[in-house]
């Protein structure tokens, strides 16, 4: 057989001449890499006919498609030289002069050396691990915790000690016991509208976690991707806006531009930031200086802050869709969370109805879509969740909420009865 042919017929002859077993050249790391409920539930938003409450996705309907027009047209008029070339790795300067005034009305001070782009926060957290998790490592988390942390860390083997969630965030009474009885290397949460619980952690909980922090001698990895989309109350001080130094923030453009920009920011001390900058060299180079440009012109002329605005407005309606749905038409038992912004609540299901293994019935018999509650578990924590499920509610019209939560209800009645 020519190589031609070989190459051809999609194998390859190993050194015995047999073709190459390539479930045995992965590295061990990726049997660790078996969380799939994002991917296939990203998917499952697209069949058609299915009312899906599972994945996280802005309301396509509202992106600002004249905006990023008028920006785009302005960057490829006066610079599209620098726009179309390679970016440095710490990101575009103007865009991180921009965060760091953000960042300052929030409370937080930060420098250049401060602060950098990355490839959406998803790749945050990835760098995050690379830089600091050894296997082995301890890192005390919320219960439940969000299901992309533990997709990027799992792989670096570390293991997870977890705080229970309340109405009023991460118990830290909790927190503060496990403190004393592992050798935590960080903490990781979401204090504000939790993914996938909507809850905010409140104020004198974010103060206690800082003093235990400092007490203990950990940091804490501070994710906010939904801090701008409040729909009541008052926003509360950035955790990192109370204890600089030993907290690294991050967050994204993908709640408040698009997720298809693919922008997120780290503010961490400079140390930090050169290890993030190092290990973000090895993965991509540097970030899209197209999309990076895109930003910092739509921030600085108002477009984001006015999109923001009006996804404010819309998420209210829907958020309330919800709610008012769920009083209606789901078991009278079940209990769900009542988040004040964000894009998801968290709802509890009585009986023994088991959510992961419901969710087939519910996509076939119902058409509607959410994603299991033990997904927000970690590995060797999944003490819960099993009668636990997510819903979004920011990509669905409030008529396909109504419609798509009458149809689940009325399944979860019809099991349970």
């Amino acid at each position: 057989m020519s190589s031609d042919s070989l190459l051809l017929s999609g194998s390859y002859p190993h050194r015995d001449g047999s073709p190459i077993d390539w479930t045995t050249a992965f590295a061990r790391r990726t049997d660790l890499m078996e969380n799939v409920y994002l991917r296939d539930l990203l998917k499952a938003a697209l069949i058609p006919g299915i009312i899906s409450f599972a994945g996280g996705l802005p309301a396509s309907e509202f992106f600002p498609i004249e905006d990023v027009k008028e920006s785009l047209g302005r960057i490829l008029q006066d610079e599209p030289h620098m726009a179309l070339q390679y970016g440095s790795p710490e990101g575009h300067v103007p865009l991180r002069e921009y965060l760091i005034t953000v960042m300052a009305r929030q409370g937080v001070t930060a420098s250049l050396e401060q602060t950098i782009v990355v490839t959406g926060s998803q790749q945050a957290l990835d760098l995050i691990g690379k830089v600091f998790i050894n296997p082995g490592d301890v890192i005390l988390t919320e219960r439940p915790t969000y299901v992309g942390a533990l997709q990027a860390w799992d792989p670096y083997e570390p293991r997870y000690v977890t705080a229970e969630l309340d109405a009023d965030g991460m118990r830290v009474d909790q927190a503060a016991e496990i403190l004393k009885q592992e050798p935590v290397k960080f903490i990781y949460l979401m204090p504000n509208f939790h993914n996938p619980a909507g809850v905010v952690l409140n104020q004198d909980r974010r103060q206690q976690l800082v003093e235990l922090a400092v007490r203990h001698g950990v940091f804490i990895i501070e994710d906010d991707p939904y801090g701008s989309l409040r729909y009541e109350g008052q926003d509360l001080p950035l955790i990192k806006s109370l204890c600089d130094d030993r907290v690294i923030y991050t967050s994204t453009f993908s709640k408040t531009l698009s997720p298809g920009v693919r922008l997120g920011w780290v503010a961490a001390p400079q140390p930090v930031i050169t290890r993030l900058m190092q290990a973000k060299q090895g993965a991509d180079l540097s970030t899209s200086v197209l999309t990076q440009m895109l930003a910092c012109d739509m921030g600085r002329r108002g477009a984001i802050q006015r999109h923001v605005g009006q996804l404010q407005a819309v998420y209210t309606t829907r958020r309330d869709a919800m709610l008012a749905a769920l009083e209606r038409d789901f078991p009278e038992e079940a209990k769900w969370t009542r988040p004040q912004g964000g894009l998801f609540l968290w709802a509890w299901i009585p009986g023994d109805i088991d959510t992961d293994q419901f969710l087939p019935t519910a996509m076939s018999q119902a058409r509607v879509a959410y994603v299991p509650g033990i997904a927000f578990y970690p590995r060797g924590n999944q003490t819960g969740g099993h009668n636990c499920m997510r819903l979004n509610f920011s990509n669905a019209t409030p008529e396909q909420i109504a419609q798509g939560i009458k149809r689940l209800g009325d399944l979860l009645k019809k099991h349970l009865a």
